[in-house]
Order: structure tokens, then sequence, then C-alpha cells
């Protein structure tokens, strides 16, 4: 969809969703924006309006089922939504100890609840329409099981085969699907990791990545190239041999 006039976007309040905000902001577009944090998320949308967009925010946790079916459901009853971008989502690691229960199971509710609540209640809208755009935001963590980060790897990758399958059902049916991979970008989340992140790139320089692939309607955007060649070398050799290299790579914190 090249010309998106509604458009929503979870985990707005800063690094990449606030940059995709930003980049949409445009007059005659309509924006919905959630997060948890309301001074951050009302910061952004002040900068969206400010370029000429109308904004709408929520404070809503993208886990919540109910929350985000009643928010969503009545956002489409008012303006259709053309695009969708399930961006939420959250990061923590082992510091090279083991994951916890509670910490696993937040990041699967986050990155992976949070996807399907993001997208389901306005799948109906947009079939009976015949038109629209999902984007879903996976990692490029999620195409090999990194130590040090089990839950966040394994949510990233359950995303992002869940949208290249979504992709295929609504293909005939008017809807794009898109599955973002990017690697390393500067956000809140980044800044607390305390090891190289190769290939680090700016939100807005993500932002505008994303926003030139997903007019494209491309299946799949994975960004530097550099490091998703990397992310797929090590997927693609033998497990023996990845488990030894990567057994020494510093673990998240």
């Amino acid at each position: 969809m090249r010309d998106p006039r509604s458009i929503v976007i979870t985990g707005a309040s800063s690094g990449i969703g606030e940059e995709l905000a930003r980049a949409y902001a445009a007059p005659g577009v309509a924006l919905a924006l959630s997060g948890r944090d309301s001074a951050r998320l009302e910061a952004v949308a002040e900068r969206c309006r400010a370029a000429g967009a109308s904004v709408e925010t929520a404070l809503v946790d993208a886990a919540d089922r109910a929350a985000m079916a009643a928010w969503l459901s009545a956002l489409d009853a008012r303006a259709p939504v053309d695009l969708v971008i399930a961006n939420a989502g959250i990061s923590a690691g082992t510091g090279g100890g083991v994951e916890s229960a509670e910490q696993a199971r937040r990041i699967f509710q986050v990155n992976v609840d949070g996807v399907l609540n993001s997208v389901h209640p306005l799948l109906p809208g947009m079939q009976a329409r015949r038109r629209g755009q999902i984007a879903l935001m996976a990692s490029l963590a999620g195409f090999r099981g990194m130590p040090g980060a089990p839950a966040y790897c394994a949510s990233k990758a359950a995303v992002r085969v869940y949208g290249e399958s979504l992709r295929g059902d609504l293909a005939g049916q008017g809807i794009g699907v898109t599955v973002i991979c990017p690697g390393f970008v500067k956000s809140r989340m980044t800044a607390v990791n305390r090891f190289p992140m190769p290939f680090l790139m700016e939100a807005d320089r993500a932002a505008q990545v994303i926003k030139s692939g997903l007019a494209r309607n491309k299946a799949r955007i994975t960004f530097p190239w550099p490091m998703a060649a990397t992310v797929w070398l090590l997927a693609a050799l033998p497990v023996g041999l990845t488990d030894v290299l990567l057994r020494q790579a510093p673990r998240k914190e």
C-alpha cells in the first residue's frame, strides 16, 4: 500500500515505533499510536501533529487482549485502518545465567500475544473491504537462537514464521503482510546492551527502510544487509559448529 491514510502503530513511544510514526506523519494521515509511557507517547504525538497528521493515542499494553480488541475495533469502526504495524516488543537476556520463567513468559506475552492482539481485531474489517496491510516486527535474532536471549529469539522466530504464513493465507484477499527483521537499531531497548552491536543503525534510518519496503509490499524487510548475511550464514551452518562459535559470544544482560 503506497499511500496509507489510516495507520496504527503499537509501541510508538520510542525507538523504531516513534520514528515510524514521524515518517508517516503528514497532512491527511490519521495516526493511532499506542504505548505504555504517557509522557513519551504524547511527545511523539505532538511532533506528528506538527507535521500535519491527526493523531490519537492509547495507553494500552499490547499483551492485554481485551483492551487491544476494544481499542482497535472502535478505531476501525471510526476510520477503517489501512496499515497496522505491530511493533510493540520487549527484550531481556540472561546475563550468563538461566532465564527465569517469569521473564520468558512476559517476553512471549508482549512479543507474540501482542502481535496477535494487534492483528486479529482488524482482520475482519480488512477482509470485508478486501484492502489493508499488516506489518509484523520480528528480528534478525529470529533466524537462529542466540545464547543469552532464548525467549527473545524464540518469540521473534514465532512472529517471523507466523507472518510468512499469514501472507500466503491473505494474498488472495487484497491484504498484504510484511515481516520486518531488523538488526541492531539505536533505541531504549538496545541502549542497555553492554556488548558490541555490529552495524548499529539509527532509528530514523531504519524507519525509512521499513517505510520503503512496505510501500512495495515486500514479503520480508531485513537490514542492515551485512548483519542479515551473517545471521543467514549462522542459520545455514551445522548446529555443532555454530554452537561452538556462539558459546564465545557475550550474553545480553
